[in-house]
């Protein structure tokens, strides 16, 4: 059942949205995924408790869920600096971030870039050192802007991404980047900067350990304020927490008015998340756009409805939220992966389909968005789906996801030509990766001239033809329809409207399927998807 706050009749709970969105800042940061979800919880009981207004209970609503929507900006650089594993970096920064001075160096001494060489290790340090607090501020201001734009497109008011600046301020002044301290710095950034610690204490050592570091940073790093209420009812509050999914709860402690976004407008927040994700990494600059916008014109190229070719835009647009779950010195390395590597790199998409579940608006997409990575030959990840339980969408999916990939620039090659990547497909095609109905539906949405057999018998489309292969190969319509997320009776058009145009034509086309269907399943697979009808076959002659 829908959850009761989350939907309207014509518009969208911003919060289930966002809330999505946090899953993958928190494998962003290291962390499990409903950090951030546990963080808002508290940051609301602490801000009811202060006796914040409406308006600044919802900017801690919504910087609790959205601290780190920053992190993917300088993912790139950050791997670079510390040998790689920018992730399990930030993971150990949990931390000493707001700590003393000598709690960061003292970590930074045992821990930077402990998965490389001594000699290599030096070097990252002795660089990390160099300029001071001069990177730390830069990557701040940049987190800062990135935020301010991602939280503008969802729709969310300014000072939510204003806030993000300061989360690292410190109550004594000797914060980053060292502008505000006091009440100068919001309050929202005061309380999120508490919640987020607390989180990940009680998470190494309970209650107790909790208690002794909000006692040994009162007045110092975090406002004094905020540590008396969390000493005082923090601990029961954190239990609350700990007992099962958070989720629900969220959702329901959004202060009110709750943010509403419309249907038509839901397209943008999801271009939030596309960029979110592409800034991961400087090689997937605007890939997600471009996947959405081609798999949404060799959907409406294929002739699917209206309702499908904007799930399929969606879908492109969210379907690599797992790469940040995901290192960067794997994605950007110039040579080969490891096996462990390419198993991490196989997780992205089933990371991407976790995240979206949760929503109710995203759920439908999660499917599909999960499967870009899969090959009619089995050979995909992560489900290594193969054949009819891929249905004509994710085909479509897959097939221009690896023509955009393909013409832009990749660390272990450079960009192909559109002609050599319509190429590319086209071999993907016949060692039976990817679907031909889709790879010509992707060519065309991406300007290539269309093949010598861009038509088929009977005027049918791309999507009637699969159809009729499901059908040729002993499918239901009930299943043709699960399989290709269509009406059951949309199953039966191919046979009511285009081959009743010409009874001799259908007849030719529906007798192998009645008589040989059963019996021949592959050879009228291969009929189908070849678009061609031997002369040897019972009689029935050449159609293309």
């Amino acid at each position: 059942m829908p959850h009761p706050r989350q939907t309207s009749e014509h518009q969208i709970r911003l919060a289930a949205l966002v809330a999505a969105l946090s899953l993958a800042t928190d494998l962003g940061m290291g962390q499990p995924m409903e950090q951030a979800l546990r963080t808002c919880l508290l940051s609301i009981n602490i801000g009811r408790e202060l006796r914040l207004n409406d308006e600044q209970l919802s900017n801690v609503y919504y910087l609790a869920l959205l601290r780190f929507v920053g992190c993917t900006s300088d993912a790139h650089e950050q791997a670079a600096q510390v040998g790689g594993d920018e992730i399990a970096h930030r993971a150990g920064l949990a931390t000493v971030l707001m700590g003393e001075p000598s709690e960061f160096m003292g970590h930074m001494m045992r821990h930077f870039a402990t998965g490389s060489r001594p000699l290599t290790r030096l070097r990252l340090f002795a660089g990390a050192m160099a300029g001071g607090t001069r990177e730390p501020k830069r990557s701040i201001a940049l987190h800062c802007e990135v935020a301010q734009v991602l939280a503008a497109r969802m729709g969310l008011r300014a000072a939510v991404g204003q806030d993000v600046g300061h989360v690292f301020e410190r109550w004594d002044g000797r914060g980053l980047p060292g502008e505000l301290s006091g009440e100068a710095i919001p309050i929202a950034a005061r309380v999120v900067a508490v919640t987020r610690d607390v989180d990940v204490f009680h998470g190494l050592g309970g209650w107790e350990l909790v208690a002794q570091v909000l006692r040994r940073r009162r007045a110092k790093a975090y406002d004094p304020s905020v540590v008396d209420v969390v000493l005082d009812r923090g601990e029961s509050w954190l239990a609350a927490t700990r007992d099962e999914s958070v989720w629900e709860r969220v959702l329901d402690v959004e202060p009110e008015p709750c943010i509403r976004v419309a249907e038509a407008e839901l397209g943008n927040v999801l271009r939030a998340f596309a960029e979110f994700a592409d800034l991961k990494s400087p090689f997937t600059a605007g890939h997600s756009l471009g996947v959405a916008r081609l798999a949404e014109g060799a959907a409406r190229h294929a002739g699917l409805g209206e309702s499908e070719c904007v799930d399929l835009r969606r879908a492109a647009l969210v379907r690599d939220l797992g790469r940040t779950g995901i290192p960067n010195g794997i994605w950007d390395r110039p040579g080969a992966l490891s096996a462990i590597e390419w198993e991490r790199v196989r997780l992205h998409p089933y990371l991407t389909e976790r995240m979206l579940s949760h929503a109710e608006t995203l759920q439908r997409l999660a499917p599909l968005a999960g499967s870009h990575h899969e090959r009619l030959n089995g050979s995909g990840y992560y489900r290594q789906a193969s054949g009819p339980s891929l249905p004509f969408p994710a085909r479509l999916l897959a097939a221009a996801d690896a023509y955009q990939a393909m013409t832009q620039e990749r660390p272990h090659r450079p960009a192909l030509a559109p002609d050599a990547a319509a190429q590319e497909l086209n071999a993907e095609t016949r060692s039976g990766c990817l679907d031909p109905g889709a790879v010509r539906a992707v060519r065309a949405a991406a300007g290539h001239p269309a093949s010598q057999r861009a038509t088929w018998p009977a005027g049918l489309t791309d999507r009637e033809v699969e159809v009729l292969r499901l059908i040729a190969q002993g499918h239901s319509y009930r299943q043709v329809a699960k399989h290709l997320t269509i009406t059951p009776q949309d199953g039966r058009a191919p046979h009511r409207a285009h081959l009743q145009q010409d009874r001799r034509l259908g007849a030719r086309l529906c007798c192998p399927l009645r008589h040989g269907a059963r019996s021949h399943p592959a050879l009228i697979t291969a009929i189908l998807r070849n678009g061609v009808y031997p002369r040897c076959h019972a009689g029935v002659t050449n159609l293309c």
